[in-house]
Formats: structure tokens, sequence, C-alpha cells
């Protein structure tokens, strides 16, 4: 089951005036399913009006002549929920509040023209063209995280991109915990690398849902939920934190995440509380305890999912969860 703390009740959505008027219950009331398909049908023709807008802008690079001299990096502060595990808008540690697109052009590098008069960016009308149209030859299909663009686009202008933070960084002038991903581009097909993890977290006022849940001042902060996204889990730890000097107690745990993402891509069936699961967190306690928080966490997830791996034992096999086709 999801742990009380991870849920996120949408208050930001429950104070619009129309939803207001559904009177759903807090926190888990649902809304009606005829509004649901409305909020969903308006998201989507957003997302429409805001792709069209953006192929003009970039055709308007063409119109100009400067699409050779011109980096383009396309992307988004965070998802949303439509409705997945009873949630709405995007204070949440899943997927689909966390997961954004990230679509990268660099002249010379990202492309390439078999003719002089070859337009890089025609502008397509997606309510004219189907979706077949649409080459994918260039997704890259590797674990990225957005602290990634800024040493990516440092590097790919010239500048170089800059080092890479020490554990107490407060005397560096300048220094990144992203990758630079410039390799990402000449060697796409690397293949998925299973130690290659996203972080995310989120805060939380209490352990169950409170009116200020979504977006709770910094004093109220009781919770953090530090999150690990591999290509085959999802991890996630609810810690107790300090406002008053950020320090999270690692040993204070509220409430915990971990979804198998091949047998439950819609991360529906939460397998943290499982006896094999708690048999490895307590071989885990041998683990070194040095090193970030970020770093105590890979090492748990890598642990975690290793025993799992090699004990054969999905959620299927115990008759949970629902399978998805």
């Amino acid at each position: 089951l999801l742990p009380p703390v991870a849920y996120n009740p949408w208050t930001d959505v429950r104070k619009r005036d129309d939803v207001q008027k559904l009177n759903v219950s807090f926190p888990y009331g649902r809304i009606p399913d005829d509004f649901q398909l409305r909020i969903r049908q308006h998201y989507y023709a957003a997302v429409s009006y805001m792709d069209a807008q953006v192929g003009r802008l970039l055709s308007t690079l063409d119109d100009l002549s400067l699409t050779d001299s011109t980096m383009v990096v396309f992307t988004s502060d965070h998802g949303w929920s439509l409705g997945e595990h009873g949630e709405w808008a995007k204070y949440s540690n899943f997927d689909v509040a966390t997961r954004v697109p990230l679509i990268m052009f660099v002249p010379g590098v990202t492309t390439y023209h078999n003719w002089l008069w070859e337009s890089t960016f025609p502008f397509i009308d997606v309510f004219s063209q189907s979706e077949q149209s649409f080459d994918y030859n260039r997704v890259v299909r590797n674990m990225v995280e957005l602290v990634d663009v800024f040493p990516t686009v440092s590097y790919m202008s010239g500048l170089g991109a800059p080092e890479y933070c020490p554990d107490v960084s407060l005397q560096v002038e300048l220094c990144t915990e992203g990758d630079n991903l410039a390799r990402t581009f000449r060697y796409k097909e690397r293949g998925k690398n299973p130690e290659l993890v996203a972080f995310s977290q989120y805060p939380r006022p209490a352990d169950t849902p409170q009116e200020n849940s979504d977006l709770p001042d910094l004093k109220d902060i009781k919770v953090m939920g530090y999150s690990l996204r591999s290509w085959d889990y999802r991890y996630t730890l609810w810690l107790g934190f300090n406002p008053r000097d950020f320090q999270v107690n690692t040993s204070d745990v509220h409430g915990g995440e971990l979804y198998m993402m091949e047998d439950d891509p819609g991360q529906d069936t939460n397998i943290y509380s499982d006896a094999l699961h708690s048999m490895v967190m307590g071989e885990m306690e041998s683990l070194p305890q040095n090193g970030s928080l970020q770093m105590r966490l890979k090492r748990q997830l890598l642990y975690l999912t290793a025993g799992r791996k090699m004990s054969g034992w999905t959620s299927r096999d115990k008759g949970k969860g629902n399978e998805v086709e």
C-alpha cells in the first residue's frame, strides 16, 4: 500500500472554483469520472497548443537563418498527475510528477543535412499530420537528470563543463552535480546502465495528508521523501527532516516505496513492506554509512535490487498487483 505520507491531496486543485463545487471529501475523495475526462481533455489541449507554438518558434529560426548558430533545450520543471493513484497536479515522487521532456538541438552535432536547402525545423501541424510522420531515430534511452543540462550546455558552447562538486562545496565558486551528456549524443545506443539513477525529493508536513501537504512552508516540513529511479526500480524513503538545520535523520523512517518497473510500470504495487524486502533491509545495516545521503540511498537501492534479482521473486509470483498487458 502507498504510505499516507506519500499521498498528494492536490490542495491547490481543490481551491479552484469549479472543483470546490464538486464537494470532494478530503483527502481521498474521488473526482467524478465525467469531470476527470474534462480535466484530461483540457490538459491535452494545452499541450497540443504549446507544441504548435514551439514548432512555430523553431521554424522562425530557419526563416531568420539562425538555426546553425543556436542551441535549443526544451524541457520542463515537473510532470503532472491526471488521476493516477488518485492524485492530481505535481506534488509527489511518482514518475508522472517528476519525469519531464528533455529535447536538445546542437548545430552540427544532433542533426545533419543532406542538402544545403533542407530545413532543420519545418513547421509540422500536429492536427493535420499523423504521428507516424515523426522521426524517432534520435531518441536517447539513457537515465539523465535536469542537473545534467547546465554542464552539457556549457561544454557544447565551448566553455567546458564545470568540475563535480565535492562533498562540502561552500567554498567552491562553480561546480556541478550533473553529468556532461555530450558523449550521449554520439553513443546513444550504449545501453541501459543498471547503476545509473535519477534523484528527486519532496517534503511533507506530517505522516498523514494535511491541507498544506502539497506546498508546506519550510518551518512546517517534518518529513522529506528521497527518491531514486533506476531503469528497473523506483525506491523512495520518507525520512525525518529538521527544517532549522536542513538535516535528515536516516534512522527515522516514516514510510517507504519500492516499485518494480518491468512488472509495474504504473507504480501501482508498492512492495516495500514485503517480507523479502524487510530481510534485505536488515542486512543493509552492515553497509558503509559514510558518504552523502544520495550515495547511501544508491547503495541501498543496488543492494536491495540485487537481492530481488538473485531470488527470482516478483510481485506476480506473490499474486499481488495488476498485470500490465
